[in-house]
Formats: C-alpha cells, structure tokens, sequence
C-alpha cells in the first residue's frame, strides 16, 4: 500500500507532534526520535519553533519498558547524539492518533498495520479514519530516493545495518523538517493575502 500523500497533511502553520514507529520500537523508530531530537535542537533553548512533541513506539508491545537496542545507542553515539533517553512502548491507538500530528512508519509492514488499527477503531467509534490516515504516512516518503523508501530492520543483522538506517533516517529527518517549514511558510503566504 502507498502511504498518504506527505502534501495533504492539515498541521501547517503551527508547531506540530511527530510519532515515528516500528516494529519493537528499539532499533529503528527511537534512532528516527533520537536523530530528528538532534536535528530541530529538541529540548533546548534553540529548539526548533514548528516542532512542539517528538514520541516513537511500535506496532508489537515485545519489548516494552525496554531500552534501545545497544546498537542503536551505539550508532547514536557514533553521531554525536549521546543524551537521547527512551523506554519501548506500544502505540496508543486513538491516543497517539489523535495526539500527533504525523505518525511516520518505518516500512509498509508498520504502514498497514497501523492502517488495520486505524480502521478496527474508526469501527468501534473510538476515531475519525479519514483524519488519522492524513496523519499517517511511510516516513520515507520524506526525503527518500524514492516515495515508498523503507527502513529494513537492522534487529537481526550486524551493526552496519543500523548505520545504514542511522543514513536514511537522518536524509528522511531533513525531508520531514523541510516539508513541515514549507507548509508553515505555506500558510502563513496565505494568511497574509
């Protein structure tokens, strides 16, 4: 499945929230929260003024309470980010649809599982589908060499692959930014006519 066109997003103008998520929410999704913390000076006087809220998590509840995967910390060190912080957790859905902005998946499979649990909540009435799914995109489709770029789980693999990811999912940090500051730029071209 394609995800969301990244240009329908509603946020624009505003700081926004951003969930990034995986499978486990140890290796890829809190290295996306860790590198994109980095990037808009999360945290600090400098911080970056269209980001508000920054949270990982994963589709599967495996590893919850846990810390990152050594590795991850590792290649986040190797980077120079050496106070990220994080306990794996699940997503919340309605919550965390309702709570962010844009939740960006790691690779399909994190894309349709979470389309599916959109879906059986928006049955249950718990929440609007239409709006979480313009919520919902593959986080490659910011900033990747192609629109359906996925984050192949590093988990069983050696270090290298985590590195690999640390690469993408810097580039991918970069493409979110600058979309979210062309759509406030965006906005704000409209008010002021």
């Amino acid at each position: 499945m394609a995800a969301t066109d990244p240009a329908s997003s509603t946020s624009a103008g505003r700081p926004v929230s951003v969930l990034f998520v995986c499978l486990g929410n140890i290796c890829r999704s809190p290295m996306a929260e860790g590198a994109f913390r980095h990037v808009t000076r999360f945290g600090t006087p400098q911080q970056h003024p269209l980001i508000k809220e920054i949270d990982s998590c994963g589709t599967g509840a495996y590893h919850s309470g846990d810390n990152p995967d050594s590795r991850t910390m590792s290649v986040l060190g190797d980077n120079g980010i050496t106070d990220y912080k994080h306990k794996a957790r699940r997503v919340r859905v309605p919550e965390d649809f309702e709570r962010f902005d844009y939740v960006l998946a790691m690779d399909e499979n994190n894309l349709f599982d979470l389309r599916d649990m959109v879906k059986r909540a928006a049955k249950k009435g718990s929440l609007d589908q239409q709006e979480a799914l313009k919520r919902l995109h593959l986080y490659g489709s910011f900033g990747g060499k192609t629109n359906n770029e996925e984050v192949q789980d590093p988990y069983y693999g050696g270090r290298d692959g985590f590195s690999t990811a640390f690469d993408q999912l810097s580039r991918f940090g970069k493409g979110i930014l600058g979309h979210i500051e062309q759509e406030a730029a965006r906005e704000l071209g409209s008010t002021a006519s």
